[in-house]
């Protein structure tokens, strides 16, 4: 997230370096520079410029973000640090002017977005647009995407509105820890008699925490991705960087020649790191490094130099075109995300191409202006003189703010709230006859006139139970769980990831009639896998192949009577469903344990144009079972692909409930009057139990249990 233009105080303040105190530091300071650093103004235009067209038209992370939590920890520990010099830290006062200028621009994206789900998307959107605002408005929104663990990849219509706000609430939860750490400095510093903080042992502490959290980055990246990428402690490295340059800035001296290589390099980094490196599956690991190097490099060769002897890189930066981009930066950084995602949402498109990518571009430089001139530019604007009454349009822009402000929060609170009174319990249990299911199309079973259970609002929490009871892990962690009877003398072993897990609710219910046991072996979004990226996974996983080997392990030591398992995956880029090779490796490893296998034709994903969409908010929005469902010839092969390969291993056998699920020519979101699917492609529990009678039949057909 990009920094906001600074007022005319913070200006002043942050032009001039830390006044030093010879009598508290051992090391001589530079002579102050008071020029005031417009080329940094600059990058953060270059960089919110990056962020907004590799989200418009590349679909990846451009590294911008990055250089933007390096200025943040910069310039915020700078202007702390001038606030201590000039009269000890003020906590109230940096967190009111911080405040002052972060939240009103907020506030009101906040507010648009909330007008603009109502009027455009459907109710059933409405609760997590909620909670993704009252995440955004206190500033946990990472902490919220990281456990609900979605990806930062390409936008899509499935993507929030408000996901992109996760980079402000890491800044301002480390604003909030930096003002504590130079506080307790501060006293500490008043407590052995210094007047000024003692600056080598502040950047001492600034390097070692870096250290820790870098380490923890680099760790992260490579065991789970999608959290690290969220994870405050995790980017921390990035923002303390920016700060012990801060701290240090009286003391960085660079010799002419090395200043303009760095600036060369430094600038190139910048416009290149997203070429290079997708960050959304890298960074905040080491591969960050690259633009937080590149922001670094920018930073330190123009400090403590006179502007004419800045290298041509930092003035170029320093040009109006640049820094006008950057005073709009903060607002166009808020602005762009949203409206990307409701025209994606609205015309159903993966990507906006050229027409629609700069269609989004001027909607929102036209936001961000409005916002600058009506919002922002009143709120910051102070009097000099005398003390006069407040102008008229700063008390209009605080009316505004302050309204919509009370607006979002009531309304947000009073929507959960409402879910909180009333919350949707999906069924526990449906009368077959009013709610024949799967049987509908199974056994042409009579379908009669009934309200569709679960709803659309039961629907996303109709899931089986190892949702609900920890038996699906999301990291390496090996949990096993028995379902059924625990002392059957058969044992099926159901693993793999969350389309093996849905099928739990049919498998229960066979197992209390046919008298056997589920052990389970779960973890979310990892299908048995001996590779660290599957041909079908658009980022690496190796903690699911290490998740993988340590299960194959655990089956060979327990040998189950037989092992479940998911057999196909829909096409990336095709249509239909295939077998994709790292399942036959799968299969070969359990061949050669000895391991009987039921393998399962994967449900069909619900998609258009290769946007994944949920059955609930198209019926939400006037669907029908029928408009809202997929053709079958999109969604699957005429053929079960498995059964060609599965021929090759004795011990591999096919089950294919396709004819339980689609009809011969389309694959409706509801059938039986009981609805399929939960999201875009899990079977809700109450369908599942529906398909029991079929899944049985063909596993009866297989074993001699019954």
């Amino acid at each position: 997230m990009p920094v906001p233009p600074p007022d005319a105080v913070d200006q002043q303040l942050r032009g001039t370096p830390d006044a030093p105190h010879r009598h508290d530091t051992p090391l001589s300071p530079l002579p102050a520079v008071s020029e005031y650093r417009h080329d940094l103004d600059g990058l953060r235009g270059i960089a919110i410029a990056l962020v907004v067209v590799f989200h418009i038209w590349m679909g990846r992370v451009s590294g911008g973000v990055d250089v933007f939590l390096v200025l943040s920890g910069f310039f915020f520990t700078g202007m702390v640090l001038r606030r201590t010099d000039i009269g000890g830290v003020d906590g109230w006062q940096v967190v009111r002017r911080t405040a002052r200028r972060l939240l009103p621009a907020l506030v009101v994206v906040l507010a648009t977005v909330a007008v603009a789900t109502v009027i455009l998307r459907p109710y059933t959107q409405w609760a997590d647009i909620a909670d993704q605002t009252l995440a955004a408005a206190f500033y946990y929104q990472n902490w919220h995407l990281a456990y609900a663990e979605l990806d930062y990849l390409a936008p899509d219509p499935s993507v929030s509105p408000l996901q992109h706000l996760w980079s402000m609430a890491v800044q301002g939860q480390f604003y909030l820890a930096m003002l504590v750490l130079l506080a307790i400095a501060a006293w500490i510093s008043q407590r052995i008699g210094r007047r000024a903080l003692h600056r080598p042992g502040l950047v001492a502490v600034l390097a070692g925490l870096t250290a820790v959290s870098f380490w923890y980055a680099a760790d992260g990246t490579g065991q789970h991705q999608t959290w690290t990428y969220y994870d405050s402690f995790a980017r921390a490295w990035e923002l303390l960087i920016g700060a012990a340059l801060a701290v240090a800035a009286p003391w960085i001296a660079v010799a002419k020649p090395l200043r303009t290589v760095l600036a060369i390099l430094g600038l190139t980094g910048v416009l290149t790191c997203g070429l290079l490196i997708d960050g959304a599956t890298r960074f905040p690991g080491p591969a960050a490094l690259y633009p937080v190097a590149a922001a670094v490099a920018l930073i330190v060769a123009g400090m403590n130099t006179p502007v004419p002897q800045r290298p041509w890189a930092n003035r170029l930066l320093a040009t109006r075109v640049f820094t006008e981009l950057g005073a709009l930066g903060y607002a166009l950084y808020l602005w762009h995300w949203p409206v990307l995602i409701f025209y994606l949402a609205e015309y159903g498109k993966p990507t906006p191409g050229i027409g629609g990518g700069l269609l989004v571009l001027g909607v929102s430089l036209a936001l961000a202006l409005i916002t600058q001139r009506f919002i922002e530019t009143p709120l910051r604007r102070r009097s000099t003189s005398t003390p006069v009454p407040t102008p008229l349009p700063h008390r209009g822009a605080t009316g505004v703010v302050v309204t919509l402000g009370v607006g979002v929060l009531v309304s947000a609170l009073g929507w959960q709230a409402v879910l909180k009174v009333g919350p949707p319990q999906h069924p526990q249990g449906l009368d077959p006859v009013r709610y024949p299911g799967a049987a509908a199309l199974v056994d042409q079973a009579f379908t009669p006139s009934a309200p569709m259970r679960p709803t659309v609002l039961e629907g996303p929490t109709d899931s089986p139970p190892p949702t609900t009871d920890g038996c699906i892990t999301p990291n390496r962690e090996i949990r096993t769980c028995t379902y059924g009877d625990p002392t059957a003398p058969h044992a099926i072993a159901l693993v793999g990831g969350s389309h093996s897990e849905h099928w739990i609710p049919a498998f229960e219910l066979l197992a209390r009639e046919h008298n056997f046991r589920i052990v389970t072996f779960l973890k979310e979004g990892c299908p048995l896998t001996l590779v660290e990226q599957p041909s079908y996974a658009e980022t690496p996983f190796p903690e699911c192949s290490e998740w993988s080997v340590q299960v194959l392990d655990r089956l060979t030591e327990s040998r189950p009577d037989w092992v479940f398992t998911i057999a196909t995956r829909n096409r990336v880029h095709d249509d239909g469903d295939e077998v994709p090779p790292e399942y036959l490796d799968i299969w070969t490893a359990l061949s050669d344990r000895g391991l009987n296998v039921l393998a399962l034709r994967d449900t069909p994903r619900l998609r258009r144009d290769g946007v994944l969409y949920r059955a609930v908010d198209c019926l939400a929005q006037r669907g029908s079972p029928e408009s809202c469902g997929i053709d079958r010839a999109t969604a699957l092969d005429p053929h079960n692909p498995a059964e060609q390969p599965a021929a090759v291993y004795p011990n591999v056998f096919p089950l294919d409930l396709s004819d339980a699920v689609c009809r011969p020519d389309r694959c409706r979101v509801a059938e039986g009057n009981v609805l399929i699917y939960r999201d875009e492609h899990h079977l809700t529990a109450s369908y599942a139990r529906t398909l029991a009678p079929e899944l049985g039949r063909q596993i009866g057909a297989l074993t001699p249990w019954w």
